[in-house]
């Protein structure tokens, strides 16, 4: 059995953004998959239990309902996000101690999420992160073409000058380390910590034993306080 790769050679960490840098029991992402099914029930005038069904089909296939409804239906990206991402951001609370294990880590920090730049930093200003990264690559930054697209991550490695065999990937999704372990990156899934109930698919919780799955943790700021020190 091979072992999980290590993070002696690593110098830029990159980080999912929604139920990675927050705990998956604040649910914020609960608001916009509400939020995504209620643009689905209008744009295409269903009820909601169809756009709900349209919703997370097209966000297995796709990646995200996103680029589903712009592939099949003609929607705007800049007005999806912009409904889709008008949520209330005050579950989040700051987090000085993750603040402070990020910060601990030597090389570049970027975030690669399929959310927009605005939500980004509606988040991080939350918690208290915003001056802890060097860079963002959004859904916009990759033509709208999300994770786990592997030419999305060509394009975020390319855009920041990435070497994916000194990276380490943070994700909450197993599938979207699938690509990144092939090109070199170490892996970490983050998973709730079992203390709270998460609003989450049951494909969503799987792939922590994946072999393309180097390490798991279910609490970010003490992994990273341990990397760091």
């Amino acid at each position: 059995m091979k072992s999980p790769r290590a993070f002696s050679h690593v110098d830029t960490w990159v980080f999912d953004l929604d139920n990675t840098l927050y705990p998956h029991h604040v649910n914020l992402w609960q608001q916009v998959d509400a939020r995504i099914g209620e643009f689905v029930c209008n744009w295409l005038n269903v009820s909601p239990a169809e756009a709900r069904d349209i919703q997370k089909d097209y966000y297995r296939r796709f990646g995200t309902t996103m680029r589903g409804m712009m592939t099949l239906h003609g929607v705007r990206a800049d007005d999806y996000l912009a409904y889709v991402h008008k949520i209330d951001h005050s579950p989040l609370e700051p987090n000085p101690a993750l603040g402070e294990a990020i910060a601990g880590l030597s090389g570049r920090k970027l975030i690669l999420t399929n959310g927009s730049v605005d939500h980004v930093d509606a988040v991080l200003a939350r918690l208290g992160l915003a001056t802890h990264f060097d860079g963002v690559f959004d859904i916009i930054a990759a033509g709208f073409e999300p994770k786990p697209a592997p030419q999305t991550y060509r394009k975020f490695l390319e855009d920041h000058a990435v070497d994916p065999a000194r990276a380490a990937m943070f994700e909450d999704l197993a599938r979207n380390l699938t690509v990144p372990h092939e090109l070199g990156m170490t892996t970490v899934l983050v998973v709730p910590d079992g203390t709270k109930e998460v609003v989450r698919e049951d494909w969503e919780l799987e792939g922590r034993d994946a072999a393309h799955v180097d390490h798991v943790t279910d609490d970010l700021a003490g992994f990273l306080g341990r990397l760091s020190r």
